[in-house]
């Protein structure tokens, strides 16, 4: 696709990462001592004036960023805690950040969805569309709106940035044609974009994609059944997924597995009916479904009887893979939504022995609901304006652009700081 840009290029304030083998051997090997390793200079992080795309094509939009979120699957990035597998799938130098919200201030011609002034949230996932196929060209992922599975991720697109093919990867983000949230301003599709009601506040919004990622995995996973469900998490997802299962109709036992205090009463305001802690207390929940423990000769107790119908985990840790394989009743779905990766000595006889459906789900995508095909995004989106769920709450803390890396350390850091969701601001400061 040859189309001259559209606007001017000029340049704006970014959060950049770029990976290469200096920064990798730094912060694996000292990351655990300072985070200067993994956030400050000695890093692949860096903060100042890179070049701001022109608009690629007519049907392309610039925006403002409003609002940033800082999610886990950045902080495993920049601490190279993440799995090696995806990142074929990527293109560095990428302004960071895929959780936008931003406000609309230049349309290419032949955008209809948007018009400038509106705050928009943004999908940040890059389907065939974006790189420029259409038609028959489209993989099957993007053709049945599940553009979250592009089967031409780690290709080069079609579309020119910039007189440039665009560059390899599956996240706006992690992409280094297309500047993502951390920054001033960006571009996107007019498909990746949902006008924000006005009577939303800025903070809620901003959360409608981590939200939306436990909507989809709550919208495939019906029906539900008689329950119970357990949810194991408690960063935003989990708690995305907590309410997502009451805005959809589900009115059954619903347990929540919680470590710290201020999570477990966001959980309960979303629509937990239960809040457990890890180890004693979840056990009870368990046995309260009537599950009998037996103690093998060797290892854990395990259980049968009872169980769980259903279990989203949402932390994807060695510790809660194990957990939902021993508490899924016979023929449960267990859900990851938790980014799981490489998991040593995971024990996988619970799947045949108990005959469970391990589902995997990632991103969003059209979605059968009330007889239509709708987005996730706007699906989360129209449920929250409905319900006025106080999600926002899940906000513990703002930070200036410029202050990124004290709202990296404060987010990777949750534990110390009681964060939950920390958001960048490239508006002040």
């Amino acid at each position: 696709m040859d189309m001259a840009p559209l606007g001017r290029t000029d340049t704006m304030r970014a959060v950049s990462f770029n990976v290469t083998i200096p920064s990798f051997l730094i912060g694996k090997g000292l990351g655990k001592v300072t985070e200067s390793a993994i956030f400050g200079g000695m890093s692949g992080v860096s903060f100042g004036d890179v070049a701001e795309p022109a608009l690629p094509a007519e049907d392309w939009v610039r925006l403002e960023i409003v609002l940033a979120g800082i999610c886990g699957t950045d902080i495993g990035t920049l601490t190279y805690k993440a799995s090696p597998a995806m990142e074929p799938f990527g293109s560095f130098p990428a302004v960071l950040g895929h959780e936008i919200l931003a406000r609309v201030v230049e349309v290419g011609p032949a955008v209809t969805r948007v018009t400038p002034g509106q705050r928009v949230v943004v999908d940040p996932m890059i389907s065939c569309t974006m790189r420029g196929h259409s038609g028959s060209a489209q993989c099957r992922s993007c053709s049945d709106g599940r553009h979250c599975t592009c089967e031409q991720m780690g290709e080069e697109g079609l579309l020119k940035v910039d007189g440039v093919p665009m560059k390899r990867g599956a996240t706006i983000g992690y992409h280094a044609s297309l500047p993502g949230g951390w920054a001033e301003r960006m571009i996107a599709h007019e498909s990746q974009l949902f006008v924000v009601d006005e009577a939303m506040s800025d903070r809620t919004a901003a959360l409608i994609e981590p939200i939306a990622v436990g909507m989809h995995a709550v919208l495939n996973s019906r029906p539900f059944g008689d329950g119970p469900i357990l949810v194991i998490g408690s960063g935003p997802i989990a708690l995305g997924t907590i309410w997502s299962l009451r805005a959809v109709g589900y009115e059954g036992r619903l347990v929540a597995q919680i470590k710290r205090g201020n999570e477990a009463e966001i959980a309960r305001s979303l629509g937990a009916s239960e809040v457990v802690s890890p180890g004693d207390e979840a056990r009870q929940a368990l046995v309260d479904t009537g599950a009998q423990a037996y103690m093998p000769i060797v290892g854990d107790e395990v259980y049968a009887g009872g169980g769980f119908q259903l279990i989203f985990d949402c932390v994807g840790s060695g510790q809660t893979i194990k957990q939902a394989l021993r508490y899924a009743a016979p023929r449960a779905r267990i859900v990851m939504l938790g980014c799981a990766a490489e998991i040593p000595k995971l024990d996988l006889t619970f799947v045949w022995a108990r005959e469970l459906d391990v589902k995997g789900y990632v991103g969003y995508g059209l979605e059968e609901w009330r007889g239509e095909r709708q987005h996730t995004f706007q699906i989360t989106h129209d449920l929250l304006v409905k319900t006025g769920a106080p999600v926002d709450a899940m906000v513990t803390h703002v930070f200036p652009l410029g202050q990124y890396r004290n709202a990296l350390s404060t987010a990777a850091n949750r534990r110390k700081t009681g964060s939950i969701k920390v958001l960048l601001d490239p508006t002040v400061g």
